[in-house]
């Protein structure tokens, strides 16, 4: 792969556009991306605490905000070794900490209501009308199933920024193809991915998820071959390797995940300070638990702090190790997981596990949000079920059927087959915040 490719500050769907040398591509896709409605509504969207009553705790907006400020960071060191190395052009540095800072802004605007239980619960949903055979879903063609049977939110991001929001159906944000490459974790859809999973060779190149869905293959092809992204496979089975910047993404959301979450967890109580300074404070550095007058939470404030800066440097390291293998598609590794702070991590990520992902109010929470996410698809699920019995005839709904479609705000203008009725479901109820499920369900349940 080339930087210089790489980089394109050309945008999706607009052959017309000129950079600006005052107002770079990547700039605007970020002003894009922060005065979108999908990312506004991350603000009551769920990051490990469901419908938390703690103004403290961290909802996916922050989260968002914060994984693009450490991005920025990764770029901006990242940058500045590809340059001295004469690896990009004079400048160039600018455009790796931005093009990074815009795709970690955007990297959950598709994340469903309920964080990660909200996901496995529209799946589960699907996957369980698929199995029953009813009509609408009987007639779906089966090789499109596995996107919704198990729901993939980077799927819905892609979708979001490069079809839904802003131009419909013609590159939504259009955003530059180098941010848009660096947004895509997963480059396979979930047909191909299955069948290269289910294959002779048994698995490839560490893509454990899907990231793009099938109606939205051109979309991403049109990045791939922009951004010169190698392609691999044939046939069905498809996919490209990774965009070099998609590990510096990955690579700060890892961390303020981890590190955050734990911050959090001694904020609502589920962690004690000891249990969080003692996962912080190698990572950290700290020898002692906080200077004089210094409160608990300015104390783990502060490893949190001094955590993220040294996480940065391990990260950025590992990339310079791995350039070659990550250059050449070979690498699939997290750069946390081969970083000198790996065995941290690792600490971390065990006691979240076993800790804090169990806690009883988030499972409580969780059985909650699952069942609030399948009652708004049930209900909602009628109007396409009837658009399908009715030809795709908005004019024969029922009055019940239309007011609900009114109530609901459904968007039904692409809606002509069983393919573009199923993905208008999942947009609507992805696109939801927590409350406003909860809403729902109860306008839907009568309660």
């Amino acid at each position: 792969m080339d930087w210089a490719q790489l980089l394109d500050g050309r945008r999706l769907h607009d052959s017309r556009y000129e950079e600006k040398a005052n107002r770079p591509s990547y700039l605007v896709d970020a002003d894009r991306i922060t005065f979108s409605a999908p990312f506004r509504r991350l603000a009551n969207k769920t990051q490990v605490h469901p419908l938390y009553e703690n103004d403290h705790l961290h909802h996916r907006l922050i989260h968002s905000i914060e994984t693009s400020s450490v991005g920025r960071s990764l770029g901006v060191e990242v940058g500045e070794w590809l340059e001295r190395e004469g690896r990009i052009a004079d400048g160039e540095r600018h455009r790796i900490s931005g093009i990074v800072s815009a795709a970690c802004l955007a990297h959950d605007i598709g994340n469903p209501p309920f964080g990660h239980s909200g996901e496995a619960a529209i799946g589960q949903w699907f996957a369980g009308k698929f199995f029953e055979g009813r009509p609408l879903f009987a007639a779906l063609d089966p090789a499109l199933r596995a996107q919704l049977n198990d729901f993939e939110g980077n799927a819905q991001g892609f979708r979001i920024i490069t079809r839904l929001e802003m131009r419909r159906n013609d590159g939504g944000m259009r955003l530059s193809r180098g941010v848009l490459g660096a947004f895509s974790k997963y480059p396979v859809t979930a047909a191909a991915r299955e069948t290269l999973r289910t294959g002779p060779a048994g698995g490839y190149c560490g893509l454990k998820k899907y990231g793009v869905f099938a109606s939205d293959l051109p979309q991403f092809a049109e990045v791939a071959e922009a951004t010169g992204l190698p392609r691999e496979g044939s046939g069905d089975a498809i996919w490209w390797r990774r965009h070099p910047l998609v590990f510096l993404v990955e690579a700060a959301d890892d961390i303020c995940y981890n590190i955050l979450d734990m911050e959090d967890a001694h904020t609502s109580g589920d962690l004690s300070f000891d249990a969080v300074f003692d996962l912080l404070a190698p990572l950290s550095g700290l020898d002692r638990r906080g200077r004089d007058g210094e409160t608990p939470e300015e104390t783990i404030a502060y490893a949190r702090a001094l955590g993220v800066g040294n996480a940065i440097a391990a990260c950025v390291e590992a990339f310079r190790q791995h350039h070659d293998a990550i250059m050449n598609g070979t690498f699939s590794d997290a750069l946390i997981e081969v970083s000198s702070k790996a065995a941290e991590f690792d600490r971390i990520k065990d006691v979240a596990k076993k800790r804090l992902f169990t806690s009883p109010r988030k499972t409580e929470l969780e059985v909650m949000g699952r069942n609030v996410v399948h009652r708004v698809l049930d209900g909602i699920s009628e109007v396409y079920e009837a658009l399908h019995a009715g030809g795709w005839q908005q004019e024969a709904l029922s009055s019940y059927h239309r007011q609900l479609v009114k109530a609901a705000g459904l968007d039904l203008r692409d809606v002509a087959d069983p393919e573009t009725a199923l993905h208008s479901l999942a947009d609507y109820v992805s696109g939801m915040t927590d409350r406003y499920a909860v809403k729902m369900a109860r306008m839907l349940s009568g309660g």
